[in-house]
């Protein structure tokens, strides 16, 4: 039977993805594979100093639960030195519950939806829908829990009008994305029939149908009167899998920027040498990308600057120096950020919309992004430390700009780089359909992309000494 092998690193990567319908439970996958792994869990309100930080310790820390950050310092680290940084980020494009959603048109009850980031909102008709996020629970003893809520079965659909009422439909398919883009979540004589109403003191049933706080409550074992507050992004319920003929692609939602989120994780957790490793090594997931970056937990916040000078401020058990003054300036040009963002694979119905010279394709390897508007942060020297890297150690890569006559998308990279006067490259992972609810990957770029993340983590620190440019 023809059936090839699949990588088990693209296997792992979608029971990643399948745990991970929201940044908040892709921010616990995370820290899940980080504390199996020896990572020890630290908080931001907590003092780093008295000993805390140790050469070789290992430490994450979470902000708001939806954002995470990860680092290991190096065996020979001293303050001053350099910091070796992979960033990324948990969200993706979606459709949100608004504070509000409570609905009732024609015989249905509807859930009112935000829209998140920049998604292909067509793709999100006739799918099979649930919700998950957090909600906040109170307590018996009046505290309250931020909990994480995944409700598997489909309980929602955004259903499109028959073509028999709309012969234009496939010549020109649009819709009114604040009256038609509302999901049903059921009847309302089934409703009424089921017996689930408002219920006094239930607070959240002022805003949101009861039958709602119910699936909800049922989900978390609690009752409907400690919910006091959700964030609940909509997600498919249809599974991230392996597809095509030879088993070589991912067929998955929110690839972007799930996929690069976990190549940074495993490869911090893989990386060897670190006993002689002169740097302290990141990986450092960001909230709310798709919209801006300009959050708490965004990353356009204070959240890599301050880590990045604390642990440069920071007395290192068993460091051979004392912290000088500018020990947090100094580290900041011996530095790096790779910046990783998925990218664009030329895709074979709509080839021309690829300059002719930069259409990356799947299994070839991660792809180096350039902008000479500076969308991307990439220079000649910072995309010659990969190039470096990648060549030594015969992993594939690959080079992408934009057409002259195209718009180019962004990323974490330029406002990091620009915040910290940090050398940066942007690069990700080539896939098709980006900001789909259905996108499509590569099955060997996986691997491609820890291998080529787990050579910086071990050599960077040595290698930037090559590099002359002031």
């Amino acid at each position: 039977m023809f059936n090839p092998t699949i990588p088990k690193e693209a296997e792992d990567f979608v029971e990643f993805v399948n745990n991970s319908p929201s940044p908040f439970h892709a921010t616990f996958e995370a820290a899940k594979l980080l504390k199996a792994a020896g990572f020890k869990e630290i908080k931001e309100r907590d003092s780093w100093n008295d000993g805390l930080i140790e050469r070789q310790g290992k430490y994450y820390f979470t902000r708001n639960g939806s954002a995470i950050i990860a680092f290991q310092v190096g065996g020979k680290y001293n303050p001053g030195n350099g910091f070796s940084i992979l960033g990324a980020h948990t969200d993706s494009p979606c459709l949100k519950v608004k504070p509000i959603s409570k609905k009732e048109k024609s015989g249905y009850l509807e859930v009112g939806v935000q829209l998140y980031g920049g998604g292909i909102w067509h793709t999100w008709f006739d799918r099979d829908l649930s919700v998950a996020g957090r909600v906040v629970v109170e307590q018996q003893d009046g505290t309250f829990k931020h909990t994480l809520v995944k409700v598997d079965r489909p309980i929602l659909r955004i259903p499109t009008l028959a073509i028999h009422l709309d012969r234009t439909a496939n010549e020109n398919f649009s819709f009114n994305k604040e009256t038609q883009l509302a999901p049903i979540l059921a009847t309302a004589i089934k409703t009424e029939l089921s017996g689930v109403k408002v219920t006094d003191g239930v607070e959240a049933e002022e805003s949101h149908h009861p039958l709602l706080i119910r699936i909800l409550a049922d989900e978390m074992k609690v009752e409907p009167s400690q919910i006091r507050d959700f964030e609940l992004a909509l997600y498919d319920t249809q599974k991230s899998v392996i597809g095509g003929a030879c088993n070589e692609f991912i067929f998955s939602p929110r690839l972007d920027n799930l996929e690069m989120s976990y190549c940074s994780i495993r490869a911090l957790i893989e990386a060897k040498d670190i006993e002689s490793d002169e740097n302290i090594r990141m990986a450092a997931l960001f909230d709310n990308e798709e919209v801006g970056s300009m959050t708490a937990h965004g990353a356009d916040s204070n959240l890599l600057p301050v880590t990045l000078q604390r642990l440069a401020n920071t007395k290192v058990v068993d460091a051979l120096k004392d912290v000088s003054l500018t020990a947090f300036e100094e580290s900041i040009h011996k530095s790096i950020l790779v910046s990783a963002d998925m990218a664009h694979a030329v895709n074979p119905n709509y080839a021309d919309k690829h300059e002719e010279n930069h259409r990356p394709q799947m299994h070839k390897g991660t792809v180096i992004k350039v902008n000479a508007n500076q969308r991307y942060a990439t220079t000649a020297i910072t995309s010659l430390v990969l190039k470096e890297l990648a060549k030594k150690h015969q992993i594939p890569i690959q080079e992408f700009v934009v057409r002259n006559d195209s718009s180019c998308g962004s990323t974490i990279g330029p406002m990091l780089s620009a915040k910290l006067g940090l050398r940066t490259v942007d690069i990700g992972n080539p896939q098709l359909s980006m900001h789909s609810i259905r996108e499509t990957g590569g099955t060997d770029d996986v691997k491609h992309a820890i291998d080529l993340f787990k050579v910086f983590y071990q050599e960077f620190a040595v290698l930037e000494q090559k590099f002359i440019v002031d």
